[in-house]
């Protein structure tokens, strides 16, 4: 039998050759992350200012001046240097190493001699340390400067950052925990609880899984710590925003174990649920995955975007409530796609439900790269299913909703988790156990995967999302048994699997086909995906969608853009009987497949003039609609985007 928990096979042991996403991955190495080092040296035109590499040259002695940006501006430069060491295992560069290795040397000189390490408290406000928990980011920043280490000792074997962060993880141990002597805090702001367990198993050292299982465990309970922190800073705020906030904003309202329902925050909410289900993954913790299981499917049934996009409001950047999912002023930020993306591959680290990697691939494909531009130098972080410019200058409700991407941020949180996403994207293909290897993302490439019988390699061939042949290929120094279990996405009516050109009666089991038999090298998979374009209809209770059908083909999600099909796409109707025609559009690099529709579209020439008549309904005029992949918009002239279109029955 397998185990219960199947791992994520290393990313050194993973090499991506995809026609999809290698051009990903080139573009991470050869635009994303020298693009990046500009901005966080402030030396991108036009963008707005970082000041993140500055205040640790000023905190190290080597500047003077003062601390610039916002509260967590370390965070940025924390997640590049984590996206180069994942860079750097699968494709070493000495120049980029070295320009890591001078980082790294300035953030040893920035920390303090107790092992303190956040440039905002070192510079402008030292006495304030620990005070302020609820806003002001100590241990969110302290968790990717963690995480980066981790990836950076992994691809260098350089352990300066790596001591750096365990003498200021050493540091916080010190400050909470149960301890009589001890704060009894928890971060406002989600992220070093996923932190402290890569710490753990990289060091071997059970301090970090206890302290990242204490600010789990401690979260939410009576009476509230953030309530407490308030009242002994006098009810002094740093962020104005926080007094229209409740507790469910951070998910501190009440302990985790209790919670029922995705609240608040939607980043912070998803990095908790990813901390919580590494932590029941390490201790076996059952009521912990109970959680964790009752969250995901309140997510994904309940409140996610069909992009794999979570966050419906600005307000907050947040949750709401069930089956809210307005398209013009949703928020779904990159960043929540991205944690959506942690949360599903930890929780398949807990079970092997392929549910989980369908919505991994839903968020990957299309919100978490509709983050980034084609070119990889312009940012999205919001991303909308409809979008008119002139509602995002005029409309104080909508002004969030950007219909270009931007070149920088002063909140620059997404456009360096993009990139550290996608430089360990190789993490996210596979899971595997003692004997059962899990196809979680059909991605082209090899993989060196271990098992309790011996290694054997994978080679998959595919010009997945566009083309529905997946091959894979065994190879081995001698025959291997074990299980192979190839996805059955959710979107797919069919799936045949053959080995060696005869059908393989593969057993589905979790939305997995399984195949158990002794493999030998030379043995070849094929699998062929059913991948029609089809309607997609939303559950009625989503006022917004109710009428309406979007448009899938594989995970990708299409959208109307007014650069094929004119001004007013709330014209454009598609009859239930209209075909949906798949074509190869050069413009989109890669392949990529647009879909064309014989549509209609109201004729409102013939209204006439007046805000009102009582007069028939307008009439409808054949109209050749063309509806381009969702993540792929806004690469073009700045226009109108629509993912829904209304749906007519015609007699």
């Amino acid at each position: 039998m397998s185990k219960s928990n199947p791992a994520p096979v290393p990313l050194k042991n993973v090499r991506i050759n995809d026609p999809f996403w290698s051009r990903y991955d080139g573009l991470i190495r050869e635009a994303v992350i020298p693009y990046q080092w500009d901005a966080l040296n402030d030396n991108i035109p036009g963008a707005a200012p970082s000041h993140a590499v500055h205040n640790f040259k000023i905190a190290a002695g080597l500047e003077q001046g003062e601390f610039e940006g916002l509260v967590f501006q370390d965070s940025d430069l924390a997640k590049w240097i984590e996206a180069v060491g994942y860079s750097l295992i699968t494709h070493p560069d000495p120049d980029l190493e070295q320009t890591a290795d001078g980082l790294i040397d300035i953030i040893e000189k920035a920390q303090r001699p107790d092992g303190y390490l956040n440039t905002y408290f070192i510079l402008k406000e030292p006495s304030k340390r620990w005070t302020n928990l609820a806003e002001c980011h100590e241990l969110y920043c302290a968790g990717h400067m963690i995480e980066a280490a981790v990836a950076y000792y992994q691809a260098a074997g350089k352990r300066k950052l790596l001591d750096v962060t365990c003498r200021f993880a050493d540091h916080i141990d010190s400050v909470f925990g149960p301890e009589e002597d001890k704060l009894k805090g928890y971060p406002g702001h989600q992220e070093i609880e996923l932190a402290l367990v890569k710490l753990y198993k990289t060091t071997g050292n059970e301090k970090y899984l206890k302290l990242a299982k204490y600010f789990i465990d401690e979260r939410g309970r009576q009476p509230n710590y953030f309530d407490v922190e308030l009242e002994k800073r006098g009810r002094a705020q740093h962020w104005d925003a926080f007094r229209d906030f409740g507790r469910s904003y951070n998910q501190a309202h009440v302990p985790v174990r209790e919670q029922t329902e995705a609240v608040g925050h939607s980043v912070r909410a998803a990095y908790m649920y990813s901390g919580m289900a590494d932590i029941a993954a390490e201790t076996g913790d059952e009521t912990l995955k109970a959680a964790c299981k009752r969250l995901w499917d309140n997510i994904a049934d309940k409140r996610m975007y069909i992009t794999g996009g979570i966050g419906s409001t600005e307000h907050g950047e947040a949750f709401t409530f069930d089956y809210d999912l307005p398209n013009g002023t949703v928020y779904a930020e990159t960043c929540a796609s991205i944690g959506l993306i942690f949360f599903a591959r930890r929780m398949l680290a807990l079970e092997a439900d392929a549910k989980y990697a369908d919505v991994m691939e839903r968020a990957l494909y299309n919100t978490a790269i509709s983050g980034i531009s084609l070119d990889g130098r312009r940012f999205f972080y919001v991303n909308p299913l409809e979008a008119l410019p002139e509602a995002s200058e005029k409309d104080p409700g909508k002004r969030h909703v950007k219909v270009t991407r931007q070149k920088w941020f002063a909140c620059a949180c997404c456009p360096p988790n993009v990139a550290r996403l996608l430089a360990s994207l190789g993490e996210y293909i596979y899971t595997a156990d003692d004997d059962t290897v899990f196809v979680n993302l059909y991605i082209g490439g090899e993989a060196r995967i271990d098992l309790g019988a011996g290694s054997v390699s994978l080679v998959q061939e595919t010009g997945y999302p566009w083309d529905e042949t997946v091959i894979i290929k065994i190879i081995a120094d001698k025959p291997l048994e074990f299980t192979l279990a190839m996805r059955a996405p959710g979107w797919c009516d069919r799936m045949d699997v053959s080995v060696n050109g005869e059908p393989a009666g593969a057993v589905t089991l979790n939305g997995y086909a399984r195949v158990g038999r002794t493999w030998s090298g030379g043995d070849c998979v094929e699998i062929k995906l059913d991948m029609p374009a089809r309607r997609v209809r939303a559950n009625p209770a989503v006022r917004e969608d109710i009428g309406k059908v979007a448009l899938q083909r594989g995970p990708i999600v299409y959208c109307l853009e007014e650069a094929d099909n004119g001004k007013n796409l709330h014209e454009i109707v598609l009859p239930a009987s209209a075909g949906l025609e798949v074509e190869t559009d050069s413009r989109i690099p890669g392949g990529a497949s647009v879909i064309k529709a014989d549509a209609l579209r109201v004729d409102s020439a013939a209204w006439g003039g007046g805000l009102y008549r009582a007069d028939a309904a307008l009439p409808l005029v054949p109209f050749k609609a063309v509806f381009v992949p969702y993540f792929a918009w806004a690469n073009r002239e700045p226009g109108e985007m629509a993912v829904w279109i209304r749906e007519v029955l015609l007699t």
